[in-house]
């Protein structure tokens, strides 16, 4: 490759890197402006001064007055809007939480997150946003906000919360072995996780996880069980009285069909008793094993 054609190379290369630096440093640039636009905004409506308010929004901004639903154009009308919203809730504060802002173009971008609308003696309304911003003579205006109910996360917590006794660390030993389990809520509260580790004396045996659900189809609680050895079952819980029979069936990894059912009783907030009956093992029956005492530890 000669000396020309190397130089043109090397510069067709650089142009891109050049072209994203750039556009790297506005965007930079517009978001730290933005976000130090939105305090203001925030101070301005927590002060209750509709004027500097208004003046965050362009000229010719749409503004739909969140409680009422009316469409408001144009600067001026927005600042009457807010001078009607401080006269009649006059505890008004607003919260804001950016959570991010794209530039669209050099003098668009668009900026989303949640916002807060506080009132003494009441649940704080909660909404998501989107606000477009126009660049305007150097400064960045808003142009139009609107905003919806936050979707809300499904939770079968209220199905679950009765196994809500778990959570925590527990024990259970003898002179030979040591099983110790762990319980917490996955997010949303959707599932119990329970982490579990068999030892004996100082050699560790086996671990694994189980992930309990509520089954929406089949109202019941279900559970699926994962362990080191690569054995797996899934499992139905039942409540009778004071006690929970948890029916698995599953597979070992040498590929034998299984099939238990614990039985679990809280004794009290420390403590529970823990047995396993009905075993079977490729077909064959098995013992039972005998009702030991789990504390909390």
């Amino acid at each position: 490759m000669n000396r020309l054609s190397s130089r043109l190379l090397a510069l067709l290369v650089s142009i891109p890197c050049v072209s994203w630096a750039q556009e790297s440093s506005t965007q930079s640039a517009a978001e730290a402006t933005i976000r130090k636009g939105v305090d203001a905004y925030v101070e301005a409506f927590n002060s209750h001064n509709a004027k500097r308010v208004a003046d965050m929004w362009s000229p010719d901004a749409v503004y739909v007055n969140r409680i009422t639903g009316e469409e408001v154009v144009g600067r001026d009308a927005i600042a009457k809007q807010f001078e009607t919203l401080f006269a009649s809730q006059k505890d008004a504060k607003l919260n804001v939480n950016v959570e991010s802002v794209r530039l669209l173009s050099p003098n668009v971008a668009v900026e989303q997150g949640t916002a807060k609308f506080i009132l003494p003696q009441a649940e704080p309304e909660e909404t998501e946003y989107t606000a477009v911003y126009v660049q305007r003579e150097g400064k960045w205006l808003l142009d139009r906000v609107t905003e919806q109910e936050p979707e809300e996360i499904p939770s079968h917590y209220d199905q679950l919360k009765i196994l809500e006794w778990m959570v925590g660390k527990w024990v259970d030993q003898d002179d030979s072995v040591r099983i110790e389990t762990e319980c917490h809520w996955a997010k949303s509260q959707n599932f119990l996780i329970r982490s579990f580790t068999i030892a004996a004396g100082d050699r560790f045996d086996i671990s694994g996880m189980q992930v309990i659900g509520w089954d929406a189809a089949s109202k019941k609680i279900r559970s699926w069980t994962f362990d080191s050895q690569g054995g797996f079952a899934e499992a139905t819980w039942t409540h009778r009285k004071d006690r929970w029979f948890i029916h698995n069936k599953g597979v070992l990894s040498d590929g034998r069909t299984a099939a238990m059912v614990n039985v679990m009783k809280p004794v009290d907030a420390n403590t529970f008793t823990w047995q396993t009956i009905e075993r079977t093992a490729g077909g064959e029956l098995l013992p039972n094993i005998d009702e030991v005492v789990v504390v909390r530890e």
